[in-house]
């Protein structure tokens, strides 16, 4: 692999990051934290989202944590008051609850991040604002590779609802000089994600099914092919984003250089961590209706505007996974 990219210092930095304590926000929290920034947690734990107070039980000690939700907007006022970056991890991330359940969904996806930016717009403008995305807002891909002027058309509740609140984030940015940027990220794997359930990213349940020998079912053939990225290496385009002019009003894929199918994805897991099997079965129709085929994504934009990079490839980031959770897994298993 090539060196590891320079991470910037984040001494004396007062961070917020909102969702803490799930996949993305812990390990966003244990990286601030290492390169010298003050965090402060902001989460309600709602169930559904995938948060884990094991997550950051390790930091406990070393960061301030609000038992809080972002529909509470007098409670997001004061909390951004005098952070320097505020990172919005915060969401309900399940494509399938979004489809049972789309007035929760809309709440916390499009609600939740308007009442951060008008509490930055009236108490802290001088803040930067990184909102993380999705690949899944674009829907079914009207061209490959898939770039970020890419056409929007979302086939369920959670990418429709993520695809308005990125332009909420750019129209605040625009019109009230606001410094944000938004991420979008395509299935991120590895430590302290939520692997126990399908409700959240594929590939982590799979890696959840290949620690318990269990068969990992891939629907039909598999054949559609995903872009997939190590936590660390989209934890670093987070941060760097934070950390540089450039990215100010903008968005970018955080993705990784490969692509795989879905079979292969599956095939990979079992090698790497477990000893179950990969079968395919018909596809069920809640999950089909939802499909958009392959999802073939660019990141040049961000490596020439930030200088980020990938540093882990699928096998590698599964191998880095298994060592983490064979320490721990009870604690994700439940």
């Amino acid at each position: 692999m090539d060196a590891k990219i320079e991470m910037p210092s984040m001494r004396g930095q007062k961070v917020l990051i909102t969702g803490g304590l799930g996949f993305i926000g812990s390990n966003l929290a244990h990286k601030c934290l290492q390169l010298g920034a003050q965090v402060t947690i902001f989460d309600c734990l709602d169930p559904r989202s995938g948060g884990n107070l094991f997550n950051i039980h390790d930091i406990r000690g070393s960061i301030e944590l609000v038992h809080q939700d972002i529909q509470d907007f007098s409670s997001v006022c004061q909390h951004i008051l005098d952070k320097n970056i505020i990172f919005n991890c915060a969401a309900s991330t399940s494509h399938a609850f979004s489809m049972r359940e789309p007035w929760i969904d809309l709440d916390v996806n499009s609600r939740g991040v308007v009442n951060l930016l008008e509490a930055i717009r009236r108490f802290n403008r001088q803040t930067c604002f990184i909102h993380i995305g999705t690949s899944t807002q674009l829907g079914k891909l009207q061209y490959d590779i898939a770039d970020e002027r890419h056409p929007e058309f979302p086939t369920d509740i959670y990418s429709a609802n993520k695809c308005v609140s990125e332009k909420y984030v750019l129209i605040y940015a625009k019109s009230h000089a606001i410094n944000a940027s938004v991420i979008r990220l395509s299935n991120v794997f590895g430590p302290r994600a939520s692997i126990h359930s399908p409700d959240f990213t594929f590939n982590n349940y799979f890696i959840g099914l290949a620690f318990q020998n269990k068969d990992i079912t891939v629907y039909g053939k598999g054949e559609q092919l995903r872009n997939v990225i190590y936590v660390e290496d989209a934890i670093s385009a987070i941060i760097m984003a934070s950390q540089n002019a450039r990215a100010n009003g903008e968005t970018f894929f955080a993705v990784g250089d490969e692509h795989f199918s879905v079979a292969q994805i599956a095939e990979a897991t079992v090698e790497c961590i477990g000893s179950g099997a990969v079968k395919y079965i018909e596809w069920p129709r809640s999950r089909k209706i939802i499909e958009v085929g392959n999802a073939i994504i660019s990141n040049k934009k961000i490596k020439e505007y930030l200088g980020w990079k990938p540093m882990d490839d699928l096998k590698r980031g599964l191998m880095k996974t298994k060592v983490f959770y064979e320490k721990c897994l009870q604690e994700y298993l439940r």
